[in-house]
C-alpha cells in the first residue's frame, strides 16, 4: 500500500510540474503596472538567431543593473518567436526584419541595423559593380578584373564563413546558396576579411560597414563599393537607404508593460551603445511601431 501511495504521489507531482512548464510566461512576470517599474522577476525573449547574441549581452548587463531580474534568451527563429509571443509563452520576440503589414497586432522596437559592404583594395579602381556582376564574381562566372573594366589579374574571392552574420546577409541579398560560391579565401570575422583584402590588390570581400569604416580611418588600404547604387556608409545604413542591411528589433503584443517595458527602454538606450559598436552594428532610434 505504501509503495502504491508513493507511486501515485510521484505521478501527481510529475503531472503538476509538466502543467506548470506549459503555463503562459505572463504568470511568471514580475509585478508592476504600466506606471511602475518592475525590477524583479523573470523575462523570456525568443526569436531570431541574428538578434539573440546581442539580446543576450544586453540581458546580461540588465541583470547586473537589476540583480532581482532573470532574463532568458531563446533562439527559435523569427517566425516561431512571434508565434510564441502571441501564444503567451514569451514576453518579447526578436526579429531581423521590419514587421509586415499583416503583423499590425504587434509593436516593434528597433535595436540596430546590421549592414554588409563590399570591399576591394584601395589600389583597385574598378567601377561600381552591379548586383549581377557581384553574383558573377562569387559564382565564378567572372574570374578576372579586366572582364569588368578593371586592372588585369585574377580575382581573389573572399567569403565569410558559414554561421557569421555577414555570410547570411550576403547570401540572402544576392539570392545565393553556399554551394554557389567559388571562393579562394574564407574568413572567420570582420578583421580577417579586412586583412585579406588589404593584403591583396586583386581581392574582393565583404564585411560589416561599420568595421570597414573603422579600418579605413585607421589607414587600412581598402575602399567600400556602392551596392544597389548607394555608397556604403553608416549614415546610409542609419537612414535605411543602404540595401544590403537588415533591422534587428524587439517585438511585443501591443505596448509593453512592466518588466518588458523596462527592458526595452534599457535595450534602446545609450546604456548599451558600446555593445552595438563592439558588434559593428549601427544604432537606430525606435519609433515604437516599426
Amino acid at each position: 500500500m505504501t509503495r502504491r501511495l508513493c507511486a501515485a504521489l510521484a505521478l501527481a507531482c510529475g503531472l503538476w510540474a509538466a502543467a506548470c512548464s506549459q503555463a503562459p510566461v505572463a504568470e511568471e512576470h514580475a509585478s508592476g503596472g504600466a506606471g511602475a517599474p518592475a525590477h524583479d522577476g523573470k523575462l523570456v525573449l525568443t526569436g531570431s538567431g541574428a538578434v539573440a547574441p546581442l539580446a543576450a549581452e544586453i540581458a546580461h548587463r540588465f541583470e547586473k543593473v537589476y540583480p532581482g531580474v532573470r532574463v532568458e534568451v531563446r533562439t527559435d527563429g523569427g517566425g516561431n518567436g512571434l508565434h510564441a509571443l502571441r501564444a503567451g509563452v514569451a514576453h518579447i520576440g526578436m526579429v531581423a526584419r521590419p514587421l509586415y503589414d499583416s503583423e499590425k497586432d504587434l509593436t516593434g522596437f528597433a535595436l540596430a541595423r546590421d549592414a554588409v559592404g563590399l570591399i576591394v583594395h584601395a589600389a583597385n579602381r574598378v567601377l561600381p559593380l552591379s548586383d549581377e556582376e557581384v553574383i558573377a564574381i562569387y559564382t565564378g562566372a567572372v574570374t578576372d578584373w579586366s572582364q569588368l573594366g578593371g586592372i588585369s589579374g585574377p580575382i581573389t574571392v573572399v567569403h565569410a564563413a558559414a554561421g557569421r552574420p555577414a555570410h547570411e546577409l550576403f547570401l540572402n541579398y544576392y539570392g545565393l546558396k553556399d554551394g554557389d560560391i567559388r571562393a579562394q579565401v574564407v574568413t572567420r570575422d570582420n578583421a580577417q576579411g579586412v586583412r585579406a583584402v588589404a593584403g591583396d590588390p586583386l581581392a574582393i570581400g565583404y564585411v560589416s560597414v561599420g568595421a570597414a569604416e573603422q579600418q579605413m580611418d585607421a589607414g587600412m588600404p581598402i575602399r567600400l563599393l556602392r551596392v544597389g547604387g548607394v555608397q556604403a556608409s553608416t549614415a546610409a545604413v542609419r537612414e535605411g537607404r543602404f540595401p544590403l542591411s537588415r533591422q534587428l528589433a524587439l517585438v511585443t503584443t501591443g505596448p509593453p508593460q512592466g518588466l518588458a517595458k523596462e527592458f526595452i527602454a534599457f535595450a534602446t538606450s545609450e546604456r548599451v551603445r558600446d555593445l552595438l559598436e563592439a558588434r559593428s552594428l549601427v544604432p537606430v532610434v525606435s519609433d515604437g511601431g516599426n
